[in-house]
């Protein structure tokens, strides 16, 4: 009896000495586990419970089933002119198979240490065999968009019957090249591209989003001298339609000047006319009262005017003087 009792207290104790080391571990929902005995894989658990391991010579290393996000620095990187930009991508992943990952990587930040070169190759592979454009723009609807400031000469309609003329110059519309593929096929090829070497890794990617691309700051002076550039160009052509417009109204304005000017003139020289006939009307009035007072007054005022500019008088038996030097005057 006590020999069974010696055995039973044996058997509780290492039971409870094997429970104290610990053979279960606990699998949460969303994650991964691969049971490993002296580094090499014994199981693989997907389903979430409790699972059994051997104590001390088994180890368990735990990974995540959710969709992971990698982020990497931003690239300097040619495109197909040699145009260089930065590209700055981001990246979403997850474990398919716990165990393929195990023996190729390990571990998660293992896993972005392969990420980074896988990915970052295929975006340098993409942006360098595609232009610039298609890496900047998604579509094409930069054509497509009607623009309010378009620039004209000819009058509109409304200008027509109001007898106005075009306030603006007409330039011609900047037509963009047309893009093929785009930053979003862009995207997927890089995606495409990167899914051929994770495959091994036991990793599968989701997607790869461009998530911002800059110029790169030699590559930024061209591009700002372009755009001054082009805003000069439209400035000079504001310019020229500008004189053209002032030498038009310059023009119509002369046009107008003589033309009131010659008016005025006509005016001025039928009213003179007038003037004098009715002038020379009253005095040829006044002087048929009393000839011999008209002359006489006609006489001074003629001195009046010749007089302080005489500076010579060679006789004095002109007509002219009879006023000035002969009593009684004739």
């Amino acid at each position: 009896m006590k020999k069974s009792k010696v055995i039973t207290i044996a058997i509780v104790v290492l039971a409870v000495i094997f429970l104290m080391m610990g053979p279960y571990f606990l699998l949460e929902e969303g994650e991964l586990a691969v049971v490993t005995r002296f580094g090499k894989i014994i199981t693989t658990e997907n389903e979430a419970g409790l699972k059994f391991k051997m104590p001390v010579i088994d180890q368990v290393m735990k990974y995540t089933k959710k969709i992971q996000s990698w982020d990497g620095d931003a690239q300097r990187l040619p495109t197909e002119e040699n145009q260089f930009i930065l590209v700055d991508v981001t990246a979403r992943w997850k474990i398919t198979d716990s165990k393929l990952f195990y023996e190729s990587v390990g571990s998660t930040p293992q896993a972005h240490s392969r990420l980074d070169d896988i990915i970052n190759s295929s975006v340098r592979k993409v942006v360098a065999r595609n232009s610039l454009r298609e890496s900047v723009r998604t579509s094409n609807i930069i054509n497509e968009i009607e623009r309010k400031d378009v620039y004209r000469t000819e009058p509109t309609s409304e200008e027509e019957e109001e007898g106005k003329i075009a306030e603006t110059s007409t330039f011609t519309k900047t037509v963009f090249p047309e893009i093929q593929k785009g930053r979003t096929e862009l995207s997927d090829e890089m995606l495409a591209e990167a899914k051929e070497n994770t495959g091994a890794y036991g990793i599968i990617l989701i997607d790869i989003i461009v998530r911002q691309i800059k110029y790169s700051p030699d590559l930024t002076v061209s591009v700002y001298n372009r755009m001054i550039k082009e805003r000069n160009q439209i400035a000079q052509a504001f310019r020229s339609q500008g004189e053209g417009e002032k030498a038009k109204w310059m023009g119509k304005m002369e046009r107008e000047l003589l033309i009131i000017q010659s008016d005025a003139e006509r005016q001025a020289k039928e009213t003179k006319a007038k003037a004098d006939a009715i002038a020379l009307d009253i005095r040829n009035k006044a002087y048929s009262k009393d000839a011999e007072f008209a002359e006489f007054w006609i006489a001074l005022t003629q001195y009046e005017k010749i007089l302080p500019k005489m500076r010579k008088v060679l006789t004095t038996d002109f007509e002219f003087f009879n006023y000035l030097y002969k009593r009684g005057g004739k």
